[in-house]
């Protein structure tokens, strides 16, 4: 079984290495026994969201129920011939992630086909679901069994996690709107969309980083760097997003380039290098 374990897991390095360079090259920065975990994590959530956002010429209600079935059975049998589902279930198992967790992920996945428009309440609903508790996936991971330290940092990767949302949310306005139909931010028109709606937005994700901040300081070393390099690459993400007048973010999905990544990567290694 160690083989195919392996194998596996190296399964779901490759589909976070095609997906996202960003948490690849934080992921890389994790000490090696949290690297295999935190692919699995991603690989897992990453294919939900292509169900979602992806299959357009197939059921997709069909394919997220599956899924879904297929995830819990692999848990529950500890072993699936889908490698992603297979990596997934043996991080499940071993770090003892709650079951309500992926149940809360799936579900707001399940909200995408079923909502275009967002109010207040299940606004708070998808974003807890599709981003608070993949941090709290990650931070029992993290914390390996330590309770105390769990709760302790609990609502600051919630925060984290909102941030990191929501910056995704602004960065693909034009995706989300234009192709999907979709309007996360409640009491949003973006045939109207205002630099003061823009700027309460900002305030509101500001909040979540400085907590989410908070949080990272108090990691175990062998996560921090790479926590705070995903964080160094969506504030670099944000203070774009902050500059850029509000027809230009209607217009134009806003990225990071690979070189200023790895810019921002040195930097994050030098400054963690400099606190050992």
């Amino acid at each position: 079984m160690d083989l195919y374990d392996e194998a596996c897991f190296e399964c779901s390095k490759l589909i976070t290495n095609k997906y996202s360079t960003s948490f690849s090259k934080g992921i890389k920065a994790f000490s090696k026994q949290f690297r295999y975990p935190v692919y699995a994590i991603y690989g897992f959530v990453r294919y939900a969201d292509e169900i979602v956002d992806t299959f357009h010429n197939h059921d997709k209600a069909l394919l997220i129920n599956d899924f879904k079935q297929d995830t819990f059975k692999a848990i529950n049998r500890k072993i699936s011939l889908n490698p992603i589902l297979h990596s997934f279930q043996i991080v499940v198992n071993e770090y003892n992630i709650d079951h309500q967790l992926i149940a809360e992920f799936l579900r707001s996945m399940e909200m995408d086909l079923e909502n275009k428009v967002y109010n207040d309440e299940n606004y708070q609903t998808y974003i807890h679901g599709s981003a608070g508790v993949i941090g709290l996936m990650c931070l029992q991971v993290f914390c390996k069994g330590d309770n105390e330290m769990y709760k302790r940092l609990e609502p600051m990767a919630l925060s984290l996690g909102y941030a990191f949302q929501k910056i995704n949310f602004l960065r693909d306005i034009k995706a989300d709107y234009e192709d999907r139909g979709r309007t996360y931010f409640p009491g949003v028109d973006f045939n109207s969309f205002t630099q003061q709606d823009k700027q309460i937005i900002e305030a509101e994700i500001q909040r979540d980083f400085d907590a989410g901040f908070e949080g990272i300081k108090l990691l175990p070393r062998g996560v921090k760097l790479g926590v705070y390099t995903a964080y160094s690459y969506y504030l670099q993400l944000f203070k774009k997003i902050q500059h850029m007048p509000v027809d230009e973010i209607l217009n134009r999905r806003v990225r990071i380039s690979n070189s200023s990544k790895a810019a921002l990567y040195a930097k994050a290694l030098a400054k963690h290098s400099l606190k050992k």
